[in-house]
């Protein structure tokens, strides 16, 4: 029997219609969800205990995006042929749901909760990363999970002045902004993409354009949900003990010391914390040693909110900042270039007590990034990584790989730069930009993009325009209506305010965003103060950046290897390669060069890289050769191939060979060809002939010689 589930469709506006289908598939997860576009279909799931780990204060959400291999009818790679390890792509759409999610479960929900997302047919031209969240709100939607959405996701693209939702592959090349928006029926909670140096009001046209759609998609959910026993109502659940006495002695004996020590300007980090833990660790003193251990960790909840509580207030009332600046006040920045002599280019970029060490390295195509995923497939010329180690937060922890949050803060400044790359014909190069963070109290993944910017520079890249990066917070308070927009926060600011909003871009526009709200109710009003706020210390930090270095250097460092491109008909590839490879290996060899050929369209694009510019014009002079057509006329360098009894075969073009006769070699009469020439000699000889049958090609060598004057005759 057929199971038919219950299912809800909407319409995008244009035609396209989206399914959403419960209650047939993984029925004992505690919701689950089919979305539908198209061929494309996401299944996600939801799972969560019943009770909550002792001592537990925060919500362990696990959100997980897998690509199935099947989806689109192809096998994982690998020797194992199965899927693994989840690929980049699959953990930075795991991450855009998961902090899309986060802030919408109730405060005091602390269960471990677990969400599964999987592809499991694929459209090839339709991306399934704009349908993850709608699947992942809709499995909680059905559920008995309490959750304070639902939620839905979608991708905006402008193409010719039009915002279009969902864009397909095709479409989004042809965009000039890209972006991914999470929002509830009420407000925006995510945001983050790329644009190519768009204004701040298109940036929040964009906004409204998706906010409108998502309404739509959270109807369609909530609707969905109330045909569905199980999710009305949602679990009761009790996952906090608290001591209201002791909730007030907190409060009461803390809060004037917190706010205090929140209005000192204290610009160390290190040291405005051991402040605050100086005042928690008073009033622990305070209680009796018998009840001390008991009560501790309900102390430090009540303290943490006191904390919060003490700065936001004060920043709003005094208007402020816990390192005692202005709130739209930058920073001091010191920078440097060219500081790691071995690299192809390198930049330190410090602000405050966030610093950033870039290296650039500059490749070939052999070093280019190997993209095979499910959806997508390719080769990627532009990497950055991004390192956030444990002591530049003076922390001890266990390196156990890459984290998803360097992943994440590596793709945001690679989305930041690429729009001011050079094009292939200024930049032959595959680029891999390095940020280690070094020292971190806020925006490192900021301070990545402005060291990348000055690294690319210093290793002479072509940069359109030099770009920068800004963090921007938000404090609000919805008694008093009270907000204040931050510039360039601090991690504290960012831990305990409202928002985290970070704006990338050059003087002439907007190039990437990454926006997380915690609070309901941000105006759009507020976000436009927020962005023009933003490109205010976006100006500020660039023009620290173009005190140091202001345009790419007029060339590369002595030390960067040179690649040149030459482009041939396609016809002549096979020539230049040879038999197995050969002539191209003898080529690379003889010239001490690494030579690359790709058939693009009707012509082959062929890359030189080598240590010096005479192995690169040494190169460039035997692929000539190859590829010149033999004119009759024409004097050629050439090689003895062979030698026959009637003449010598010499080669006077790579892989073409023209016959010198006997006769041909000397005005003198020639006995035997090994007489004067022997096999590997090189010699000047003329094209004479070449047979229009055949092709062959007739030398003489005498011709360039000096004639005998004739003997007279006695």
């Amino acid at each position: 029997m057929n199971k038919i589930g219950i299912q809800k469709s909407f319409d995008l506006g244009d035609g396209r219609i989206i399914t959403i289908e419960t209650g047939k598939l993984a029925k004992q997860a505690d919701g689950s969800a089919l979305v539908r576009m198209g061929d494309t279909m996401l299944l996600a799931t939801i799972v969560t205990k019943t009770v909550a780990a002792e001592n537990v204060d925060f919500l362990p959400l696990s959100v997980e995006y897998q690509e199935k291999y099947a989806a689109s009818g192809r096998f994982p790679g690998g020797f194992f042929k199965r899927e693994a390890r989840p690929s980049e792509y699959e953990i930075l759409i795991s991450r855009l749901v998961d902090r899309a999610l986060r802030p919408l479960f109730p405060d005091d929900y602390h269960a471990e909760t677990q969400v599964q997302i999987s592809l499991i047919s694929s459209d090839n031209n339709i991306m399934p990363d704009a349908l993850a969240c709608l699947a992942a709100s809709a499995a909680i939607s059905v559920s008995d999970i309490p959750f304070n959405g639902p939620i839905s996701e979608v991708r905006v693209a402008r193409i010719d002045g039009k915002f279009i939702v969902n864009p397909t592959f095709t479409e989004v090349a042809n965009a000039d902004l890209e972006i991914m928006v999470a929002a509830s029926i009420d407000n925006i909670v995510m945001v983050e993409g790329e644009m190519k140096e768009i204004s701040e009001v298109d940036m929040v046209e964009a906004l409204k354009f998706a906010h409108d759609v998502i309404k739509k998609q959270c109807k369609a959910q909530l609707e969905l949900a109330a045909l569905i026993e199980k999710a009305n109502p949602k679990r009761e659940y009790c996952h906090e003990e608290n001591d209201e006495e002791l909730k007030k002695s907190v409060y009461k004996s803390t809060y004037s010391k917190a706010y205090t020590c929140a209005k000192s300007g204290n610009k160390n980090k290190h040291e405005r914390s051991e402040s605050f833990e100086a005042i928690l660790n008073e009033f622990i003193e305070s209680i009796p040693e018998e009840e001390r251990e008991a009560k501790t960790p309900m102390i430090k909840k009540y303290y943490h909110d006191v904390e919060k509580k003490a700065m936001r207030n004060m920043i709003l009332n005094d208007r402020i900042r816990l390192d005692g600046r202005k709130l739209d006040e930058i920073r001091p920045i010191w920078t440097e270039v060219d500081y790691l002599p071995a690299a192809h280019g390198s930049a330190i970029f410090t602000r405050g007590e966030t610093q950033s060490l870039t290296s650039v390295t500059l490749g070939t195509k052999l070093n280019e990034q190997v993209i095979d995923g499910v959806v997508i497939e390719g080769r990627n010329n532009f990497i950055l990584h991004y390192n956030f180690p444990s002591f530049s937060t003076g922390e001890v922890r266990a390196n156990r790989g890459t984290s998803r949050r360097e992943i994440g803060h590596g793709n945001l400044a690679l989305r930041a730069l690429k729009p001011m790359l050079p094009g292939t014909d200024e930049n032959p190069y595959t680029i891999r930009v390095v940020s280690d963070i070094l020292e971190s109290n806020g925006s490192s993944s900021m301070a990545t993009v402005c060291a990348g910017t000055m690294a690319l520079m210093d290793a002479g890249v072509k940069l359109k325009k030099p770009v920068s990066g800004i963090a921007m917070g938000l404090i609000t308070d919805n008694e008093t209506k009270k907000y204040a927009v931050l510039s360039d926060i601090l991690g504290d600011e960012d831990h305990l305010g409202d928002m985290d909003f970070k704006v990338t871009g050059t003087r002439d526009g907007i190039t990437a965003c990454q926006m997380d709200i915690k609070v309901d109710g941000l105006s759009y009003e507020i976000l436009m103060e927020a962005l023009l706020q933003a490109k205010a210390g976006r100006l500020h930090i660039l023009g620290e950046i173009e005190k140091t270095i202001s345009e790419p250097r007029a060339d590369y460092k002595p030390h960067v290897p040179r690649i040149e491109k030459m482009t041939i008909p396609k016809e002549f590839i096979g020539a230049i390669i040879g038999p197995g490879g050969k002539i191209i290996q003898e080529m690379q060899k003889d010239t001490n060069s690494t030579i690359i050929i790709e058939e693009v369209g009707e012509f082959g694009v062929i890359d030189i890289f080598a240590a010096d510019k005479d192995s690169i014009e040494a190169a460039k002079e035997r692929i000539r050769r190859i590829v010149a057509i033999p004119e009759i006329g024409e004097i050629y360098k050439g090689k003895v191939k062979s030698i026959m009894p009637f003449g010598a075969f010499v080669e006077v073009m790579p892989g073409k060979d023209g016959l010198l006769h006997i006769s041909e070699i000397e005005w003198a009469r020639v006995e035997k060809v090994e007489d004067v020439l022997k096999e590997g000699d090189e010699i000047e000889v003329k094209l004479i002939e070449i047979d229009k049958k055949t092709g062959k090609m007739k030398l003489s060598r005498k011709v360039l010689l000096p004639r005998p004057p004739k003997e007279e005759k006695k």
